[in-house]
């Protein structure tokens, strides 16, 4: 399955990961590094897919999140949340901002490109 996957998150490490993942399992990746970065990255794209870490600077991925979903032509696309927290007051906060699912990092590659599939599917 060939994916357009958005990915923004502001570790240059998890960006080039993810490039590596998904490049890797036939998808086109586009990165950005921070929430503000991402609308930039956004704007005229079709993702089928959107990644987004939590705790970014200058926008972070809630913010990113709302600013997304209040484009009409992104409310169905799916974004994950892909960040080293777990609490549940948080997952809680990126469900009711409008996410998808969350993934925990370290990311296993191969779920990863799972979850991406399942959601995107």
């Amino acid at each position: 399955m060939s994916l357009n996957v958005l990915a923004v998150d502001d570790s240059r490490t998890i960006r080039d990961m993810l490039k590596y993942t998904l490049n890797g399992a036939g998808m086109t990746t586009h990165l950005a590094e921070d929430g503000q970065h991402g609308l930039e990255v956004l704007d005229g794209l079709k993702p089928d897919v959107i990644i987004t870490d939590i705790n970014m600077p200058r926008l972070d991925g809630f913010g990113f999140i709302d600013a997304v979903r209040a484009q009409s032509e992104y409310r169905a696309v799916p974004i994950l949340v892909l960040t080293t927290e777990s609490s549940a007051e948080l997952k809680s906060r990126a469900r009711d901002a409008g996410a998808t699912g969350w993934i925990v990092k370290p990311f296993d590659p191969e779920k990863l490109v799972k979850s991406l599939q399942i959601v995107a599917g």
